[in-house]
């Protein structure tokens, strides 16, 4: 059985993967839940039994419902996240992209807070032992080693991580167990009634929404990282994260209960531990905590190839450490995410700051989940009724969320937006810049070149270019060619050569297809091949170019011998050059304000991502890159008077 098969089905080491990788986030958020809610006032049974009433319905309708149960649907063969649901559904309605761009920014930016909360507050757990313990450098250490840890890829991680979260689920479930058997009446706190009391009948009940907010922020993450563990891994793995999640969220409810009328003095999470646990306990939980920041991580490198494929995000370098399906590791990505960590570490220093920031951005990302998955509903079933019924009871959901943690924004919740403003900025200016480009892009009928390319190819009186030359082109019509290479091949510098090879290659909507297909455009002279490649396919051209030759040759369609005549006698391969065209903003343009910035600011990226023959995984030794002016608006020619001398 295949590696991507065992991830798709369902086996103990899915399961155990899915716990290493999915559940981080929500996992750990009875280490501050319980005590965000109750805060700093008094503790009273309409706080412990709304709250815990809140946490419950929350995970219930947020968790089980919208994403386990309905938006794990949504898998393009295998792959999840905002913009795997985006492509899904773009073809019947583009102007989606606006919310896909929002919740895909807002999920980076929470990729950005995540692991700093997450290993601030177990690190400053250690606190209850060693009061003067140092945690900031501590933390920074961590992260560093967590972010060097992605290299080797998810399926290395979430098999070192899984084992340690099963423990600390099983952890979890016991312990509250057994506070629940000392006040068993706290079972009553799922009823719905006594969530309603608390938002009704306490005056701070409904911004308490921001507190109870904290215990499903890892929901979005769980359908990001779809790809990596498979949709019913992660769907029988909750079940067993949610009952373990539930029975502390009550064991802590319980606790509380025995000491109404007082303030709330140490955390109910450790409050519930027999004192002889407690070292033990914060060493997992500190080590827990620590594995809570990887589902983000992996999140973001799975939006971020993604967003690629979807023309959003500039052109970076996509590793794969391993055959397992879904693995991946973006360095770039990884590191910038790593230099935000230690800005919010530095910046916040305690994670009680921290929680200011934390949650705003990722009601943006469920929001715009809620439209998408609206539509992807409505197309599946055809059932308007279901969407409206869907569309109002999760915009309601989340728009009180949202709402609720708004209170946040000027105590740090700006941080998180100001960072998802970036990221979306740079997805409008790509997207923008690649449809001006795209309208641009002028395309000459082949037809009328091919007995041009003809002569070349014999004409003897200029030095041979090289034996087989290969273009990239964008030309979706087999028939069209851009004149951008047409003038390369005459004029630029005349390239005489045996074969003319034009490569094509398009991203499909689905993640993983490899397919190609050949035309011969003129025996043994023009050779066209399409390549479809899924969106999560590296873009290996030279080794998918190499192996198509191999077949083609076999087949005796083509001959690839040097024609060179005492290179032929030996039977030697010709050789094989790409020339990749690569475009620069030209001065000759006189653009609109928007337009300008636009490409400006677009080129200015490129500038620091990946070049097109790296993209395309040409080899550097045979590949010539030619410079190309973009022209989008001409500048009007001046008036120039000539004057005799």
């Amino acid at each position: 059985m295949s590696l991507q098969h065992k991830t798709a089905s369902v086996s103990s080491a899915g399961l155990l993967i899915s716990l290493g990788i999915i559940y981080g986030d929500i996992g750990t958020s009875p280490l501050y839940v319980m005590k965000a809610i109750i805060g700093e006032g008094s503790i009273s049974a309409l706080l412990v039994y709304g709250g815990i009433s809140c946490v419950f319905w929350t995970l219930t309708l947020q968790t089980t419902i919208k994403y386990v149960m309905l938006t794990l649907q949504a898998d393009n063969n295998g792959e999840g996240g905002i913009f795997s649901l985006f492509a899904l559904i773009r073809r019947r309605a583009s102007w989606l992209i606006i919310p896909a761009m929002l919740g895909g920014s807002a999920l980076l930016a929470d990729g950005i807070i995540t692991p700093p909360i997450s290993v601030s507050s177990a690190i400053e757990g250690l606190r209850i032992l060693y009061p003067s313990v140092p945690t900031v450098p501590i933390v920074l250490a961590i992260l560093t080693i967590l972010f060097l840890m992605q290299k080797f890829g998810t399926e290395i991680v979430g098999k070192a991580f899984g084992p340690i979260m099963f423990l600390w689920f099983a952890m979890l479930g016991f312990l509250g167990a057994l506070s629940v058997l000392d006040h068993p009446e706290i079972l009553q706190a799922l009823n719905p009634r006594y969530a309603y009391n608390l938002l009704v009948n306490d005056p701070n009940g409904f911004w308490l929404l921001g507190a109870v907010f904290l215990c499903t922020t890892g929901a979005e993450a769980l359908y990001s990282d779809l790809g990596h563990c498979g949709k019913q891994n992660i769907r029988i793995s909750w079940f067993f994260v949610k009952t373990c999640l539930l029975l502390n969220y009550l064991g802590q409810g319980a606790w509380l209960m025995t000491r109404t009328g007082s303030t709330l003095t140490e955390n109910p999470f450790y409050g519930i531990m027999p004192s002889w646990f407690l070292l033990l306990g914060v060493i997992i939980a500190t080590i827990a905590a620590i594995i809570a920041s990887q589902a983000l991580i992996t999140g973001s490198f799975t939006l971020i190839s993604e967003a690629i494929r979807l023309n959003l995000w500039p052109k970076v370098k996509l590793v794969y450490p391993t055959n397992q399906k879904g693995q991946l590791y973006v360095p770039s990505v990884n590191w910038l995410l790593w230099l935000g960590c230690m800005g919010v570490v530095l910046y916040f220093r305690e994670s009680e700051q921290m929680e200011a920031a934390y949650g705003l951005a990722i009601t943006l990302a469920m929001l715009s989940t809620t439209i998408l998955m609206s539509y992807y509903l409505y197309l599946k079933y055809k059932s308007g009724i279901m969407v409206v019924l869907f569309l109002i009871l999760y915009i309601s959901i989340e728009g009180a969320f949202m709402i609720a943690n708004l209170s946040k924004f000027p105590h740090g919740g700006w941080v998180s937006l100001l960072i998802a403003g970036v990221l979306v900025t740079v997805m409008y200016i790509w997207i923008n810049a690649y449809h001006i480009k795209r309208s641009l892009t002028e395309y000459v009928r082949l037809k009328d070149y091919m007995p041009a390319l003809k002569e070349l190819s014999k004409d003897e009186t200029i030095p041979k270019y090289t034996t087989h030359l290969v273009f990239m082109t964008s030309a979706p019509n087999q028939k069209e060619i851009e004149a951008k290479i047409i003038y390369s091949i005459f004029q630029k510098r005349p390239k005489r050569a045996d074969i003319y090879w034009f490569i094509h290659v398009e991203t499909t909507d689905e993640p993983y297809t490899m397919e190609y297909t050949v035309q011969t455009l003129e025996e043994q002279d023009v050779i066209r091949i399409n390549f479809k490649l899924g969106f999560r396919v590296e873009q290996r051209i030279n080794m998918f170019f190499k192996k198509v030759v191999e077949e083609l040759v076999e087949n005796g369609e083509v001959d690839i011998t040097s024609r060179y005549y005492s290179l032929n006698k030996q039977h030697l391969i010709g050789d094989f050059r790409f020339v990749v065209l690569e475009k620069f903003l030209s001065f000759d343009n006189d653009l609109p304000l928007k337009k300008r910035l636009i490409m400006e600011w677009y080129f200015n990226i490129k500038e620091f991502t990946s070049s097109e023959s790296k993209w395309f995984g040409l080899d550097s030794s045979s590949v010539k890159v030619e410079k190309v002016p973009l022209v989008i608006m001409p500048a009007q020619l001046p008036q120039l008077k000539r004057v005799m001398v």
